[in-house]
């Protein structure tokens, strides 16, 4: 077992414990000594783990800590490599931002053995071929809206060239091979759309929230289009 797999193995059973555990058991777990157990927990503390405790009384693991990236395997390093490289071609600048600055913290706090698997030149997303729409709003500001529940203004052209000035609540921001799409009631139409953001000409939240959960939106439209959940 190597140390990385050995601090993640002992995060998952202090995990299992509500109450503090003595440091000569989780050494039996773990099959290590004593004095490497205590190594192991100054660590974990190090790197921000929030275990509470000392040497003759015991150790807890505080609830709600999640575990910290330098727990990531392998495996799970080339998929946030390649969902980085994902976001930063088929997104907006703004969530291509966000998703190098995550990565970055990522790096600053993994082992030696795990960081150089952030240069993986094996895992390539191919080029994007979705035609540039001549023009395409602000997907940060679609985003937020959706976060914050709130209405959003658009003018829409639609597949007929017929422009509409539509209020919309939207619940989701789908990122397709061809188009960006959000989905979201229309208050025109009394029902579910689907709208190209190539397609909205101008946007603007109301700030003032719908008056139906997205939640429960999300379910409804899953429901009307039967829409697995896997998929979205």
């Amino acid at each position: 077992m190597s140390r990385s797999e050995r601090l993640l193995s002992l995060l998952q059973i202090l995990r299992r414990h509500r109450r503090p555990v003595t440091g000569q058991v989780l050494a039996d777990e773990l099959s290590i000594s004593i004095r490497t157990l205590y190594r192991d927990i100054a660590t974990l503390q190090a790197q921000g783990a929030a275990i509470e405790g000392e040497a003759g009384f015991g150790y807890v693991l505080r609830p709600g800590y999640m575990l910290p990236p330098l727990m990531f395997s392998p495996e799970e390093i080339e998929a946030l490599v390649l969902g980085t490289r994902f976001v930063a071609q088929r997104t907006d600048r703004h969530l291509e931002a966000a998703a190098r600055n995550a990565l970055a913290k990522i790096t600053a706090v993994l082992p030696d053995e795990l960081r150089h698997r952030l240069n993986d030149d094996s895992l390539f997303v191919g080029p994007d071929m979705r035609p540039k729409p001549a023009a395409e709003p602000d997907l940060s500001l679609i985003r937020q809206a959706i976060r914050a529940e709130h209405i959003l203004e658009v003018t829409y052209r639609d597949l007929k060239d017929t422009v509409s000035s539509r209020q919309i609540w939207p619940v989701a921001l789908t990122f397709f091979e061809s188009a960006r799409v959000v989905v979201a009631w229309c208050t025109l139409r009394q029902d579910f759309r689907h709208f190209r953001c190539d397609r909205i000409e101008t946007c603007q939240i109301v700030p003032q929230r719908y008056p139906v959960r997205r939640a429960k939106l999300m379910k409804q439209w899953r429901e009307s289009h039967a829409i697995p959940d896997r998929l979205f």
